[in-house]
């Protein structure tokens, strides 16, 4: 329930005006958020690389109302890239669909994906897709798996949500292809034909399929992490779950999966020790790391995932 309440809040204009107005919430959301210009992410995340962990780069936004505002959010994920190659840090980016103007048009999506995946290929990086809620779905793993057959197949991965009862299918037919899959429990509110509404069912779920991202890359030869950091393995276990990272290298061990060959992906600012524990475990860690303006749905959907986010937000709110 307050979970829901939360995601509901998350596209709330009016929840949107009255909570970026608190200046706690900004002094709470920069926790996650690693500021609202490119430079801050790029500092950022070179404190991350100084420690051994990798980033992708997100440049917060989503829902674009028009095209025009679509095609420049697409020119500031371009301009994003070409920082990176710039700056020389360990970086690709993520963009969200409705970003870039999936909700507007499918052809614009496409239009302004194949764009960016072509700056990537030029400047020799890696751009993963997240998902969004279940309507676009089906168009963003088509318009995926068409750009991957154009020739951007070394520039592009996806992210699979294990709440939703369709993952299981639709990474068997990902690992055919050998494609490059961010593994999450997935944000969005879904209704209970679409989705598992119990903790315990998604983490079930999440656990088989993280094993199925692994035997995948069993089967298209064991790829590891590129030297440069930009381009991850086939298997990305976003987690801070102990039990689900567990269970991931578990199982990669016993089917002999190398360390290099696995990637745990977590969100700036949370479970910091739980990642520099891994990287001394001598496995792949990647963090994702927002920055921009538009930081409020971002920073909501994080109060929705953890429980201690919105205490932490809510005891911090009475102290000032």
């Amino acid at each position: 329930m307050l979970r829901s309440f939360l995601i509901y809040l998350s596209k709330a204009p009016w929840a949107r005006r009255l909570v970026t107005r608190w200046k706690i919430a900004w002094l709470v959301a920069s926790r996650f958020v690693a500021g609202e210009t490119a430079d801050d992410a790029i500092r950022v995340i070179r404190e991350l690389n100084a420690k051994g962990i990798c980033a992708t780069l997100d440049h917060l936004g989503e829902s674009v109302t028009d095209a025009e505002e679509a095609r420049r959010a697409t020119g500031e994920i371009i301009e994003i890239l070409e920082e990176i190659h710039r700056t020389d840090v360990q970086s690709g980016v993520s963009i969200k669909p409705s970003q870039i103007g999936l909700a507007l048009d499918p052809a614009l999506f496409e239009e302004n994906l194949r764009n960016i995946l072509q700056k990537a290929k030029e400047l020799n990086n890696f751009v993963r897709i997240d998902m969004e809620d279940t309507p676009y779905t089906d168009v963003t793993l088509a318009t995926f798996q068409k750009l991957r057959q154009e020739g951007f197949n070394g520039q592009v991965g996806i992210v699979i949500q294990a709440y939703l009862y369709r993952s299981a299918k639709d990474i068997r037919q990902l690992m055919e292809t050998g494609a490059p899959v961010r593994l999450c429990k997935g944000a969005y509110k879904e209704p209970a034909d679409r989705a598992f509404p119990k903790k315990a069912d998604v983490d079930a779920n999440f656990d088989v399929l993280s094993e199925m991202l692994i035997s995948g890359s069993l089967l298209a030869g064991k790829p590891l992490i590129s030297a440069c950091g930009c381009f991850p393995p086939i298997p990305a276990i976003a987690s801070h779950d102990e039990k689900r990272i567990e269970h991931a290298k578990t199982y990669a061990q016993q089917v002999g999966l190398p360390k290099d060959a696995i990637e745990f992906q977590m969100l700036n600012g949370i479970r910091r020790d739980l990642q520099e524990q891994l990287v001394a475990e001598g496995y792949p860690v990647r963090v994702y790391v927002p920055y921009g303006t538009e930081w409020y749905p971002y920073f909501m959907r994080r109060l929705a995932e953890r429980p201690a986010n919105l205490w932490f937000f809510i005891s911090n709110y009475f102290k000032h």
